[in-house]
């Protein structure tokens, strides 16, 4: 096979909801052609779907340095970077010990992810929590004010909209 059939046989996998098979067939074309950079995009998609952001990052990261100038390219790895600042942040945030090291670690980490990509909802909602967890009960409010902005219809931001305002409440009292 060449490097198009690989291509064709994992969008077959892709549609049969098959992505391990998805990848091995992107592979597969990756290795008959490393230089293609819309074959290690879309194996980079692939990856980030099936939750393995690292390989993704790394396929991102070589489409880009084979063709820079293709938007979706540098849109993708800046998402999977800003994905990977989240991971981290959540990881410090729910790591007890981190707390009395640097709390404010994990805000800067989401910050980042929203410079990188700023329709990122996990990272403003991410954001919230941090603030909230250092006490910056307003500044964890203007961060869900600004993804509810992105997500209007999303009943569970409105909810802990509502959770944090009684956190506030009763952090005042």
């Amino acid at each position: 096979m060449d490097q198009r059939d690989y291509v064709r046989e994992a969008y077959r996998s892709i549609l049969r909801s098959d992505f391990a098979e998805a990848i091995v067939c992107f592979e597969a074309a990756i290795a008959a052609s490393p230089a293609d950079a819309e074959v290690r995009y879309r194996c980079s998609i692939t990856y980030a779907r099936s939750g393995m952001l690292d390989k993704a990052l790394v396929h991102a990261q070589v489409a880009m340095k084979l063709d820079g100038s293709k938007p979706e390219y540098s849109l993708h790895l800046q998402h999977l970077q800003a994905m990977m600042h989240v991971q981290e942040a959540k990881r410090l945030i729910e790591d007890e010990d981190n707390r009395t090291r640097n709390p404010y670690h994990p805000i800067t980490l989401l910050k980042e992810a929203i410079t990188l990509d700023p329709l990122y909802g996990d990272a403003y909602v991410w954001l919230a929590i941090a603030h909230s967890r250092v006490n910056e009960h307003m500044q964890a409010m203007a961060a869900l004010k600004e993804v509810i902005s992105l997500h209007p219809d999303d009943s569970g931001l409105r909810e802990l909209m509502v959770d944090l305002q009684k956190s506030i409440q009763s952090y005042m009292q």
